[in-house]
């Protein structure tokens, strides 16, 4: 189980935390903050900039944490909420499909997210006190 957990926190928490680092940085094809702020201005979120950051942030620290298997429910919480924000800003009204840009990838990252969060991190994970 330890080593099950182990692997899907970090496939999903370092996959994440790649998405951020494409908004913040432009890594891995990303566009960075200021290809990220426009776009997201494009779609009516603004301020762009500053939702740009929080976002790229969010997903960055989420991701990282849950990777970690530190502060998991504050982990979790941040992912949670960025697919959330995904969905109601951009996927939602698409339907359910990724192939017609629907939230199915938002929707499986929120299941692993919370199951994750409910299940524990497991043994290897970072602990701290």
């Amino acid at each position: 189980m330890n080593v099950g957990l182990l692997l899907i926190r970090l496939v999903v928490g370092l996959t994440f935390a790649g998405h951020g680092a494409q908004k913040m940085f432009g890594w891995f094809g990303g566009h960075g903050l200021k290809g990220t702020a426009g776009w997201l201005e494009s779609i009516g979120i603004k301020p762009g900039m500053l939702m740009a950051f929080l976002a790229a942030l969010s997903e960055i620290v989420g991701g990282l944490l849950f990777a970690a298997g530190l502060w998991l429910p504050i982990a979790a919480a941040l992912i949670v909420l960025t697919m959330l924000v995904a969905i109601f800003t951009v996927h939602g009204k698409n339907g359910y499909w990724v192939t017609q840009n629907g939230f199915e990838y938002n929707l499986i990252l929120i299941a692993v997210a919370i199951g994750v969060a409910l299940v524990g991190p497991g043994a290897y994970s970072i602990h701290l006190g």
